[in-house]
């Protein structure tokens, strides 16, 4: 296929979760877009005020807790590396978080705020899988980091 010719995929909620096992009200992202096999690809999260995290983190002052976003990026890179694969391998039972590297939290997403997972792939070597992930509220920067992901 060309480059003028690809098209990239999308994975709703049902796709999600036949992708990777989170469930609520651990499941952080809403849909993946303009998924380029394992290379790249957009996880969306929509931040709303009736989330649990936010009867702690922090009443008076609803902040969406930066670990959280780390794990929706991871989240997403799940969903990218079990899209890509497909029916290759059947075995796969799980996609693991393995490593958090270079992490740095830039500005509060509060609700209201739509989050937009933005993945690329670093490298992949034998079952991990390493990328870069920055997370933007309306394009902007508020969170970065490298992960990588293990399927199981």
């Amino acid at each position: 296929m060309t480059e003028a010719t690809k098209s990239l995929g999308v994975a709703d909620i049902q796709k999600i979760m036949a992708c990777i096992p989170h469930r609520y009200p651990f499941l952080l992202v809403d849909r993946v877009i303009e998924m380029d096999g394992d290379e790249s690809g957009i996880g969306i999260k929509n931040v709303t005020a009736n989330e649990p995290q936010f009867t702690g983190h922090f009443p008076e002052r609803p902040v969406f807790p930066g670990v959280l976003m780390i794990e929706a990026m991871a989240q997403t890179a799940g969903v990218l590396v079990v899209a890509a694969r497909g029916d290759e391998d059947m075995a796969v039972k799980t996609v693991l978080f393995t490593t958090i590297d270079k992490a740095k939290f830039r500005k509060p997403v509060v609700p209201g705020d739509s989050l937009r997972f933005h993945l690329t792939k670093l490298a992949r070597k034998r079952n991990i899988w390493f990328y870069r992930g920055e997370a933007k509220v309306d394009g902007v920067l508020v969170a970065e980091a490298e992960l990588s992901a293990m399927v199981m």
